[in-house]
């Protein structure tokens, strides 16, 4: 009965001396690249001289392959997104020489801004395949519609129109280049920040590629915000409405008398 019990004791110290073995350092596995991100500043102020400016985005991946990196097999994007709400598209029809609205679409949760910057060209940087499933860049977010009045195949061109229109007024924009690696493993990236930037809050998305592929995400929250007289009206006008609203008719008659006696004629 003993010969059976060492023999089972051998094997169990054989299995642990092999268990060791297999957790060396030589057979881990590589340990994955992340990153880390921070900004110039959390917080834009919009005076009513405000014509708008620009915010540096900063990090480090941390982990690189050396090698990897000589390559260029590492790309940073980096989007500033500005707060979601529901935009209408309505398309204008000829009826009876009558220019009406007659078919509409209604996107959801849609950024009313969006910044993004890069190492180089997306179509450089990653597949579409790849781009399309992280929502990154204009023509591949996830622009749906909620409701739509009208032939489920114009739909694309409603999406057109709206990046056609946020891209024309400087909302949308992109800038292939903006991030330059500055060392090693450290890079910085320029957003500029359009002069009729939404208010509210406003999230930075910075992806890192390597070898085409996602490998890591990281965000931080911007807040817009008015001050001074502009930000005292649009208080005024969420906070006390009706107070707001009997203000603006007495300032409207105030301002209709006073130019009825300024251009009087006697």
């Amino acid at each position: 009965m003993r010969l059976p019990a060492a023999l089972v004791f051998f094997a169990a110290c054989l299995g642990l001396a092999q268990a060791q073995e297999t957790t060396t350092p030589e057979t881990l596995p590589p340990v994955r690249e992340t990153l880390n991100i921070g900004i110039s500043s959390t917080e834009i102020a919009i005076v009513p001289d405000f014509a708008g400016t620009d915010v540096t985005v900063f990090g480090a991946i941390d982990n690189v392959d050396p090698m990897l990196l000589v390559k260029g097999d590492y790309d940073i994007v980096v989007a500033l997104e500005g707060p979601r709400d529901r935009i209408t598209m309505r398309r204008k029809e000829r009826v009876a020489g009558i220019w009406i609205n007659r078919h509409s679409v209604v996107f959801e949760a849609m950024p009313e801004s969006y910044s993004m910057t890069s190492t180089r060209v997306l179509s450089q940087i990653a597949s579409d395949v790849e781009l399309t499933t992280h929502a990154v860049g204009l023509p591949r977010a996830r622009i749906l519609p909620s409701s739509f009045s009208g032939r489920a195949e114009e739909v694309a061109l409603y999406r057109d129109a709206f990046l056609k229109l946020k891209t024309e007024s400087r909302l949308y924009q992109e800038n292939p280049g903006g991030v330059k690696f500055v060392s090693s493993s450290l890079f910085a990236a320029t957003i500029h920040i359009p002069a009729d930037i939404p208010n509210g809050q406003h999230v930075i998305r910075a992806y890192l590629f390597k070898q085409g592929r996602v490998y890591d995400e990281k965000q931080i929250n911007m807040r817009v915000v008015k001050t001074g007289l502009e930000e005292a009206i649009t208080a005024a006008a969420f906070d006390q409405p009706l107070l707001y609203g009997v203000f603006a008719v007495l300032l409207a008659v105030l301002t209709g008398w006073s130019a009825s006696l300024m251009f009087r004629k006697d």
